[in-house]
């Protein structure tokens, strides 16, 4: 049957972010297609909650408090997961993000952060959990969450979308570099109804905005984003390697603009 291609039974799953939005939906998505799930982000509590819902479907989680910005924390989450589950199939790099700022008031800091945390650290954890997936059982997947801020001109999002797009050249190399063994794609995500988005979606003028630039006429979903997820973490996806995804309701241009001062002579 091919349904089956879609399930990852006997799996294990590392997803970072896992405690919100977007992770928790994907950390969902996969233990309902068959895998045990690693839950990683920095607040225990919101992980426990994930993974009291991953255990009613039946499958194990494992609660691994982690802050990506930090290598030993990486390095931890991995050994955490091979002396829990002994394997690893999958890595979802979901943790990052960036909040919008002008380009002339975006401190050297603020832009380095960025970059850390939507590119340096996804790629230091790929880096050691593709040597756990060889090592243990021979190969799996990594799927990177990248964003359209990667790929589409948006006002405010210099900092975001200079990561987001560094992400995805980061997951086209590390996949020819790692195949056959470890397959690394990524998913660029439009604007998606988690709390990031709660500025414009709890304002009716922003919201019809949003959605009048938005082809599908509503934002998506964290199941939207489980579901991609779960096609290239799959042995459904298993010729698939390299490749950035739109998932973003069909658009073409930002849904939304964040206004910016124009740049103007020092008085």
């Amino acid at each position: 049957m091919i349904l089956d291609l879609f399930r990852l039974d006997g799996r294990v799953a590392i997803v970072t972010g896992a405690g919100q939005g977007i992770g928790r939906g994907i950390a969902i998505g996969l233990a309902e297609a068959g895998a045990d799930v690693v839950l990683a982000a920095r607040t225990r509590g919101d992980l426990d909650e994930v993974a009291a819902q991953v255990e009613a479907l039946g499958r194990r989680a494992l609660v691994v408090e982690t802050d990506v910005m930090v290598t030993e924390h990486l390095d931890r989450l991995v050994a955490a997961t091979l002396d829990g589950f002994g394997r690893l199939d999958v890595l979802v790099n979901n943790a990052g993000g960036t909040g919008p700022r002008a380009a002339m008031e975006t401190s050297e800091r603020m832009f380095e952060k960025a970059l850390r945390f939507n590119v340096t650290s996804p790629f230091l954890l790929s880096q050691r959990a593709a040597r756990a997936m060889v090592d243990t059982t021979g190969g799996g997947s990594i799927v990177n969450i990248s964003s359209r801020s990667s790929d589409m001109v948006e006002t405010a999002f210099v900092a975001y979308g200079a990561g987001k797009a560094a992400l995805n050249m980061m997951t086209r190399n590390l996949a020819a570099e790692l195949a056959p063994r470890v397959r690394v794609n990524a998913l660029s995500v439009g604007g998606v109804a988690t709390k990031g988005l709660d500025i414009v979606l709890t304002d009716d003028a922003l919201r019809a905005e949003f959605v009048a630039g938005t082809p599908m006429g509503r934002p998506g979903e964290p199941q939207d984003i489980a579901c991609a997820v779960l096609y290239l973490a799959s042995p459904a996806a298993s010729w698939v390697t390299g490749k950035v995804v739109q998932v973003d309701g069909g658009v073409e241009a930002p849904a939304i603009s964040v206004p910016v001062p124009p740049l103007e002579p020092a008085t």
